[in-house]
């Protein structure tokens, strides 16, 4: 009975919003079997592709080097945290490793867990300051430890006891944008009643370039939730998946999100899929977002689909009140034994207003594919 309330709801609550097809809600049909309409209004393939390796949109320059693993018969763990790897390096990408936007104190906290399909393990670390590469410093936990999750300092001193490097992760950049942001929040970071305006102020910080000060004003208004979850299969079917991120920017020091949530931002069950998350973690914590994807595909729903049940849930919490769902974002991402994969997003989107996508390769090159979105609506509350 509970299951077909889940389907009525997602009828007739929230047909007039969902990209949706007019087929069945749960085919009978395993992923991988034959084409027929689903929710999201595309056939499931009959076939997947296998090797695959899939990400947030801001991996896809580094698919390539997970899949050059994949190609030479490597195991797909090391495969998903070298991509990952190549993102948290990159000071460019501040929602991730090395120049993500910090705490409200300034210092830079990371996420990050992974799960190895072929052996059913798992290792998580969450509150990480000063290692930049917590993608890998799970793992290692994983790989030497009895343990599942570490936090904070007992975290950092694990990976220092491992040979990570410690190092400051708060680049230039990232520090400019968290001081326009103190200088907007606080009164005491602003100039005084003698001073130019706030705007003039962040102006200055910025050395008056246009864009980096439009960037640091919409950061700042709508504090990123950036995140790169990354899954792989390879020619044998095995699975495995990473998440990472800095979290939300701004955050009370000591938040932790969905991202080293085992069930939650990241899941491998390997004989059915895997699936991963970004966006705002405490809404995806709340439905097991990773878990309830790859329930969904066990059920014999496709990739899409099975996102977008796990964003159907998020929105009931809200009772598809759009107003309050406007406040955040979130997108999830799946693949499954096959080969097949999909993702969903709550709206049409990014913050950005760019079309909302996700990496994918499958051998060839890397691309972005489009998200289902679970509200076909061009743009979200400013």
């Amino acid at each position: 009975m509970e299951l077909w309330s889940r389907r009525k709801f997602f009828l007739t609550s929230v047909a007039g919003s969902v990209v949706a097809g007019a087929g069945k809600i749960f085919g009978n049909t395993p992923a991988g079997g034959d084409s027929e309409a689903t929710l999201s209004g595309k056939p499931i393939p009959a076939t997947g592709k296998r090797p695959l390796i899939i990400s947030s949109s801001n991996g896809l320059h580094a698919l390539d080097k997970g899949m050059d693993i994949l190609k030479k018969g490597g195991d797909t763990l090391d495969a998903v945290v070298a991509a990952v790897t190549v993102v948290e390096d990159d000071p460019n990408d501040d929602s991730v490793g090395y120049g993500g936007l910090p705490n409200e104190e300034g210092e830079v906290e990371l996420d990050a867990s992974v799960m190895h399909g072929p052996t059913g393990r798992a290792g998580s670390v969450a509150g990480v300051r000063r290692i930049k590469n917590v993608s890998r410093l799970a793992k290692t936990l994983m790989e030497k430890t009895n343990h599942v999750m570490l936090v904070g300092d007992g975290a950092r001193r694990f990976g220092v006891a491992e040979g990570f490097e410690e190092m400051n992760l708060l680049t230039e950049h990232s520090r400019k944008i968290w001081l326009a942001w103190k200088a907007s929040t606080s009164f005491n970071w602003r100039p005084g009643t003698d001073s130019p305006e706030w705007k003039e102020h962040v102006a200055a910080i910025f050395d008056h370039d246009a864009k980096q000060i439009a960037y640091a004003e919409r950061v700042i208004a709508r504090p990123p939730t950036g995140t790169i979850p990354c899954m792989a299969v390879n020619e044998k079917g095995e699975i495995s998946a990473t998440t990472s991120t800095s979290g939300l920017a701004w955050k009370i020091p000591g938040r932790v999100g969905d991202s080293p949530i085992i069930g939650a931002g990241c899941f491998v069950d390997n004989e059915m899929g895997a699936a991963g998350a970004t966006g705002k973690g405490e809404e995806n914590i709340k439905v097991c977002g990773g878990h309830t994807i790859v329930e969904m595909m066990r059920k014999g729903m496709s990739p899409a689909d099975a996102c977008l049940e796990a964003m159907h849930r998020v929105a009931k919490n809200y009772k598809n009140d759009k107003k309050k769902l406007k406040t955040f974002h979130l997108f999830f991402y799946a693949l499954n034994k096959d080969g097949v994969h999909g993702s969903a997003s709550l709206w049409n989107n990014h913050y950005d207003k760019t079309p909302a996508h996700y990496a994918v390769h499958d051998g060839s090159e890397a691309r972005l594919a489009p998200c289902t979105p679970l509200f076909d609506e061009t743009s979200i509350e400013d």
